[in-house]
């Protein structure tokens, strides 16, 4: 089994899909599709912190505008954190 996902990490990636969307070099059906890879490799992985921990970590993404309120009610359910 391959290592779990740092939070860090995790966070990472939403900002890389952030900037790439914000310079239009993905649309909208290709950020969801790299999202739910993001997610499966969560999922799969697991993640160095507990559920608290990377509740916090998407609470972050929001208020630092990473993410959407909806992208944050997609991670929540996904991960089962809703």
């Amino acid at each position: 089994m391959a290592n779990p996902i740092s939070t860090a990490r995790f966070v990472e990636e939403l900002q890389k899909l952030k900037q790439e969307m914000d310079a239009g070099s993905l649309e909208h059906g290709e950020y969801d599709q790299r999202l739910s890879r993001i997610i499966h490799e969560l999922r799969e992985r697991g993640v160095e912190a507990d559920r608290s921990g990377i509740s916090a970590a998407i609470d972050q993404a929001l208020v630092a505008g990473t993410i959407t309120p909806g992208v944050k009610s997609h991670l929540q359910k996904r991960l089962g954190l809703a």
